[in-house]
C-alpha cells in the first residue's frame, strides 16, 4: 500500500469523532492538540471526553450516529464498538467526500494516526500502513527514549537562527550548504552563539545585493 506522508493542518478545521468511549479518547485528544474544531456524537462518553466537554475544549452532542452528521466536517473518525456503525460512518464519509478512519479497521480508513514522538516542534510520526500499531508504538518507545529532552528547545533556536540567515543570505547553494552546517551544531539563543556568529561571518562574506531604488 502506498500512503502519502504528510502533516496536515487542521487548526478550526471542523473534526467529527463518532464515539466517546477508549477507542475515541485518544483521537479526540490529538484532534484537540491540533486545534480542531472537535464535534464528539456519542450516547456516553469516558471520564476524560466528559472532562474536555464539561471545560468547552469539544461540543459532545449525547445521541446516536444518525446518517447526515457529517456535513461540513473537514475530517473524522469512526471509533464506536460496533463495527456495523463505523462502517456506516465510513460509507457517507466516502460519498461526501470526507477523509475518514475507522478505528482498528484499516480496510476502512483513508488515512491512520501515526505513533508519534514530539519534542516541541518536533515530530516524528511512525506508521505501518495499520499492518502492525504494537511494532509502531515499540518503534516510538525506542525513538523517544534516545531523542534528548532538549530537541524542541533546540529545534527553536535553530528556526530563530534559519530567519536570520535567510534576511541576510542570498538564496544560492552556499546559503543551502550553511542552513545544513547549521542543523548539525549546537544553537543556543544568545547573540555570542557560536552558530550565531558562523553564520554572521558567513554573511558578510556573501552580502545580499543592494535593491536598486
Amino acid at each position: 500500500m502506498d500512503l502519502f506522508p504528510i502533516f496536515l493542518k487542521i487548526a478550526a478545521r471542523p473534526c467529527i469523532v463518532i464515539g466517546a468511549g477508549n477507542l475515541a479518547e485518544a483521537k479526540i485528544e490529538s484532534l484537540k492538540t491540533a486545534h480542531a474544531k472537535v464535534t464528539v456524537i456519542a450516547p456516553t462518553a469516558c471520564p476524560r471526553v466528559l472532562e474536555m466537554a464539561a471545560a468547552g475544549e469539544i461540543d459532545w452532542q449525547q445521541r446516536e450516529y444518525a446518517e447526515g452528521d457529517l456535513a461540513g466536517q473537514f475530517l473524522v473518525v469512526a471509533a464506536t464498538d460496533n463495527p456495523a456503525v463505523n462502517r456506516a460512518v465510513f460509507q457517507e464519509a466516502t460519498e461526501n467526500n470526507i477523509l475518514c478512519n475507522a478505528v482498528d479497521d484499516p480496510p476502512f480508513c483513508d488515512f491512520y494516526f501515526p505513533s508519534v514522538v514530539r519534542r516541541g516542534d518536533l515530530q516524528i510520526a511512525i506508521s505501518t500502513a495499520g499492518a502492525s500499531p504494537a511494532l509502531a508504538q515499540r518503534l516510538r518507545k525506542e525513538i523517544n527514549a534516545q531523542l534528548p529532552l532538549d530537541a524542541g528547545d533546540w529545534l527553536t533556536d535553530l528556526g530563530n537562527l534559519r530567519r536570520e540567515v535567510t534576511q541576510m543570505e542570498p538564496l544560492n547553494e552556499e546559503r543551502r550548504w550553511l542552513l545544513h552546517q547549521l542543523a548539525q551544531r549546537e544553537v543556543c539563543g544568545y547573540e555570542s552563539c557560536p552558530s550565531r556568529l558562523l553564520a554572521r561571518e558567513h554573511a558578510l562574506k556573501n552580502p545580499l545585493p543592494e535593491k536598486k531604488s
